[in-house]
C-alpha cells in the first residue's frame, strides 16, 4: 500500500473535484513543480491510488427520471448467475456485496415507473428483491478525503 502524504492527499482532492483541471492547477492545489505534480500523478496510478478518471453524467438530463436503490437476497447457487445478468443490464449502474438480510444492494435507473418495474422483473427470479426510489440525494457522492485517527 503506498503512502499518501499531505501533498498527494491535496493533489488527489483537486483531481477528485475536478479531473480535468490542467497540470498547473493542480500543481498550485499540491504546492508541487509542474514536473513533480506529473510524477506523482503517474505514481498514484500506477499504484492503483488513482483509477481512472470519468464525467459524472446527469441520469435525467439524459432520460432517466427514475433512480432505485434495489436489494436482493440471493441464495448461493445463483450468486454467478445474477452477478453475469446484471452486467449484461446498462440500467444497472453500480452493485455491492453486502452483509446483513441483503447478498446485494444495487443502483439502478430506468425511464419511467413501468421500465423500473421491467428490470426488477428481470432480476426477481434470482431471488427475493425490495425496491426504495430514490426522490432526491441530499449528500451526493463526493471524493475521498484523508482517514482521521
Amino acid at each position: 500500500m503506498m503512502q499518501i502524504d499531505e501533498k498527494s492527499w491535496r493533489l488527489l482532492q483537486a483531481v477528485q473535484a475536478d479531473g480535468r483541471q490542467p497540470l498547473k492547477a493542480l500543481a498550485q492545489a499540491a504546492n508541487l513543480s509542474l514536473p513533480a505534480t506529473a510524477e506523482r500523478l503517474k505514481r498514484l496510478e500506477e499504484a492503483g491510488v488513482i483509477s481512472g478518471y470519468h464525467a459524472e453524467v446527469s441520469p435525467n438530463a439524459v432520460g432517466y427520471g427514475v433512480r432505485a436503490i434495489v436489494g436482493i437476497q440471493v441464495p448461493q447457487p445463483g450468486k454467478r448467475q445474477l452477478i453475469d445478468k446484471l452486467l449484461q443490464m446498462p440500467d444497472v449502474l453500480e452493485c455491492h456485496h453486502v452483509s446483513g438480510a441483503d447478498s446485494y444492494l444495487m443502483t439502478l435507473v430506468a425511464t419511467d415507473l413501468p421500465h423500473l418495474e421491467a428490470l426488477i422483473a428481470q432480476i426477481n427470479i434470482y431471488g427475493e428483491t425490495r425496491t426504495s426510489i430514490v426522490f432526491s440525494t441530499p449528500v451526493p457522492r463526493r471524493g475521498l478525503s484523508p482517514p482521521t485517527a
